[in-house]
């Protein structure tokens, strides 16, 4: 287990809505980020992006609720933005919390701070970034919460450094990469629904990341082959699309789906983390999961494959008629699980 201190050395450095039950726990430190910037105006849009150097990045993310409020992480998936929890964050900043949506990086307004930085999307890599976000906010413990690559960060920070989450809500359960395991062929079914991971292992899925109107039309089709049941407009992608435009974001994309498949390399400096997540370790924080019923990628078994990661106080549960983009299709029912694994850690023992 990695603590606090050795990571610093590794590194060197409201809108009314249906009640969804209320914060527990001590509050944690307000943020000190430098002058906010709007966004683009528009329903459903965060009314400003803040940012703040944290770690490698100098990170954007939106932000809602009262400044001393419990904290919850929203972490977002790919090809999303921080506007799939646009309709989350008032529900929980309505009942006190401090919601903090973070750009990862490669998205939207997260900028590396050296041009020299590799441009590396593995997964112990993504997840130290949030661990130095919540660093560079003064907030100790927060809820973590997220869908596709945000519940794979969350899940990592939740089993490396549990002192950090205060509970966990995790879309599709437990995501940790086993780069080796990955080498094993899967269903030919799930290898289908992989598609553009395998795309992206060939200059031509580079390519068309690199190349915009192609990256939209590559990432539109995913939302539709992921969320069957939602009926999304042109606005509502336009908007997050937006977010597809940082520099960074063809690199980003391309190593992390190269990573997984074992066609490129990651960084020495992580190789410690990934040995610990290759072991797959329990988690033991308290933990909602939740299986959207309609997503390609949800496993049979309503949660039986990983329950036997999660060792603390548990509750899963599978959304009916719901698709991958799990806060934006039901953030109601994403705001519930927040507030219930909020709940299991009051209830557990200290």
């Amino acid at each position: 287990m990695i603590d606090r201190r050795t990571f610093n050395a590794a590194m060197g450095t409201g809108a009314a809505a249906v009640s969804v039950g209320g914060p527990h726990g001590a509050p944690s430190a307000a943020a000190a980020p430098r002058d906010p910037s709007p966004t683009p105006a528009g329903a459903g849009s965060f009314a400003r992006v803040k940012q703040i150097r944290a770690g490698l990045l100098d990170v954007g993310y939106a932000e809602a609720g009262p400044a001393h409020g419990p904290v919850v992480v929203c972490l977002h998936g790919w090809p999303y933005d921080i506007h799939s929890y646009v309709g989350v964050a008032p529900l929980l900043a309505e009942q006190g919390y401090r919601v903090i949506v973070p750009y990862l990086r490669g998205h939207g307004t997260t900028r590396f701070l050296s041009e020299r930085t590799f441009r590396n999307a593995q997964q112990s890599a993504v997840a130290l970034d949030i661990v130095a976000l919540m660093d560079a906010l003064k907030i100790e413990r927060a809820v973590l919460a997220g869908f596709d690559w945000g519940s794979r960060t969350a899940d990592i920070i939740a089993a490396l450094w549990p002192e950090r989450c205060r509970a966990l809500v995790s879309v599709s359960g437990y995501l940790i990469t086993d780069v080796r395991a990955n080498l094993e062929p899967a269903p030919a079914k799930v290898e289908y629904t992989w598609w553009y991971q395998y795309y992206f292992a060939t200059e031509r899925g580079r390519k068309a990341m690199e190349d915009r109107d192609r990256r939209r039309d590559l990432t539109r089709l995913v939302w539709q082959q992921t969320s069957p049941t939602w009926d999304f407009d042109d606005a509502t992608f336009d908007r997050t699309a937006t977010a597809f435009d940082n520099p960074d974001y063809p690199a980003i994309v391309i190593h992390n789906y190269r990573w997984r498949l074992g066609v490129a390399d990651g960084q020495r400096r992580y190789d410690g983390l990934e040995k610990q997540l290759a072991a797959r370790p329990p988690i033991a924080v308290p933990t909602v999961t939740l299986d959207p019923e309609r997503d390609p990628f949800t496993a049979p078994g309503d949660g039986s494959a990983y329950r036997d990661r999660f060792t603390g106080p548990y509750e899963h549960r599978t959304l009916a008629g719901v698709g991958h983009n799990v806060p934006q299709e039901a953030p109601e029912a994403f705001a519930r699980a927040v507030t219930d694994a909020a709940r299991l850690s009051t209830a557990s023992p200290s």
